[in-house]
């Protein structure tokens, strides 16, 4: 953070990037593409088998098939289809270039090449993306930066956070890492996770008459889950950043009570000042009084 973007009297105390293991959920996908292309490469051109997948067609569906198959059990657990439409879109691309270029001779040799290179090139992107990652936590806020190509930023002052959640898998047990997730007064910071139960009947008296009912009710559960950039993720040390964060949101809650007894002690002071200030007037009034009775009364006593 630049000096001049800091605020009157505020002072940086830890400035933070993701672990580099911290993406593992993204760099999984890269490292099953990387394994799938080595044991797909050695099926077709090495193994005992490999004369049953000779042709080319056959060698493309089910390099393909299993691509895709393991893509729509990846979203499922997840709930996140983007990792389907991902490796979709890497089937597409190696199926567009092989008829592009007329690799269906070479296909055996060309998939392998192909899906190693692109988990590399995921592997880069992943990598870029974790570097764009900035938290910077001072005595005031944390402020949240990222973004590869669109950069996002969010400031979070300390007396606005109601909650704090924290996450930590097995590898951050393991290697010290985790997310901590700040949840504001006005909810951000939560998500929201859906449930839905559902039945169906259909029947018909006749071949083209038919009946379809449908019933189901849902139920939404919010959940401590933002963007990797709205949230302190995969931060190292973890244990050491979460006591750092609770002390400083402790100190917000009750750094409004100390200035308030603060201002009252102040003012007890100026109103002892002023109460002095006054006593010492009225001596010095009595003193001049005291004195005028003086000086009236000595002429007649002469």
């Amino acid at each position: 953070m630049e000096e001049e973007e800091l605020l009157n009297q505020e002072k940086i105390e830890k400035i933070l990037s993701p672990h580099p293991l911290s993406f593992m959920g993204l760099q999984s996908l890269c490292i099953f593409l990387i394994t799938w292309g080595l044991i797909f490469g050695w099926l077709v051109n090495f193994s005992e088998i490999s004369n049953l997948i000779e042709n080319v067609l056959l060698q493309i569906a089910v390099w393909a098939l299993v691509l895709l198959v393991v893509g729509v059990v990846a979203s499922i657990i997840k709930v996140l289809w983007r990792i389907f439409f991902l490796y979709l879109s890497v089937v597409l691309v190696a199926i567009g270039l092989t008829y592009w270029l007329n690799l269906f001779d070479s296909a055996g040799l060309f998939l392998p090449v192909y899906t190693v290179v692109v988990s590399i090139i995921g592997f880069l992107l992943v990598e870029w993306f974790r570097r764009s990652h900035k938290y910077i936590i001072s005595n005031q806020r944390i402020v949240f930066k990222g973004g590869v190509i669109t950069k996002e930023q969010r400031t979070l002052r300390y007396d606005k956070i109601s909650d704090i959640n924290t996450k930590q898998g097995i590898l951050g047990q393991i290697f010290g890492f985790g997310t901590i997730i700040p949840i504001s007064q006005s909810g951000f910071g939560l998500g929201s996770d859906q449930s839905f139960a559902g039945g169906g009947v259909q029947g018909g008296a006749t071949k083209k008459v038919g009946l379809f009912g449908f019933f189901g009710g849902g139920r939404e559960v919010q959940t401590p889950r933002t963007r990797s950039y709205y949230e302190l993720h995969g931060v190292y040390p973890f244990k050491d950043i979460r006591k750092v964060v609770e002390n400083l949101v402790q100190g917000s809650v009750t750094t409004p009570y100390l200035q308030k007894q603060v201002e009252f002690q102040q003012e007890q002071k100026d109103f002892q000042e002023e109460q002095r200030d006054l006593q010492k007037e009225m001596r010095d009034l009595l003193k001049k009084q005291q004195k005028l009775k003086k000086n009236d009364g000595s002429p007649e006593d002469e």
